[in-house]
């Protein structure tokens, strides 16, 4: 629950048909301002094409995905892309699929192969990541848990991805979202000197003030 598949990077996919060119290309985004840069950037690396039809996912769930035909039949271009980034599992993603037309129409179903098969060579042509789902804790105290959070930490194996000692103490630890509640007692446990048992949902260590978000 806490990973999904992402790009590794950028890739390039190109069919043809009939005359027909189609240019695929693929990026790596985590925004919609993001994914629809690499329109722009189509229109301007293609300015012989009438079309630049696109689909993209983003996030770990399956409701922040758009896709556009820009001018072509409806459902011939933008749903055949976003079916081939489906059929893999792949977020955070923008496939733009750019159309050189050499003078013979393909019809509805030449259309839909075309641009499903140059979005899936360009995903084929690239290769995978996973992208870890992560919450963070943010630890404030006074110098009198120094010792004890530095000893928790190290005991719990958690590593600090930020850190600031100055008038009181501040850690920030980055974990994955479905380990915080149980991670959260027993560093409660361990800073506390007490068994992980002890610790509910109610308990606190006095002087240690811990942050989620």
């Amino acid at each position: 629950m806490d990973q999904y598949l992402i790009p590794a990077g950028s890739s390039e996919g190109e069919f043809r048909d009939r005359g027909s060119k189609f240019v695929a290309v693929l990026r790596p985004v985590r925004t919609e301002e993001e994914a629809l840069d690499v329109v722009n950037e189509q229109r301007l690396a293609h300015p012989k094409c009438n079309h630049h039809c696109y689909a993209y996912r983003l996030g770990p769930g399956t409701d922040r995905w758009r896709t556009n035909d820009d001018g072509e039949p409806s459902g011939t271009a933008g749903k055949p892309i976003l079916g081939q980034i489906d059929r893999v599992g792949l977020s955070d993603v923008m496939i733009v699929v750019s159309r050189y037309f050499g003078g013979t129409k393909l019809g509805t179903s030449g259309l839909i192969n075309a641009y499903r098969e140059a979005a899936k060579l360009a995903i084929e042509a690239g290769s995978t990541a996973v992208r870890t789902i992560t919450t963070r804790l943010e630890l404030r105290f006074g110098y009198e848990l120094m010792g004890p959070v530095m000893s928790a930490l190290d005991h719990l194996h958690l590593d600090m991805v930020e850190q600031d000692f100055a008038e009181t103490a501040r850690v920030t630890l980055e974990l994955p979202k479905s380990t915080v509640p149980s991670t959260l007692r027993e560093l409660k446990a361990a800073i506390a000197g007490v068994y992980v048992e002890e610790v509910d949902e109610d308990f606190s260590v006095p002087g240690l003030e811990i942050k989620q978000g």
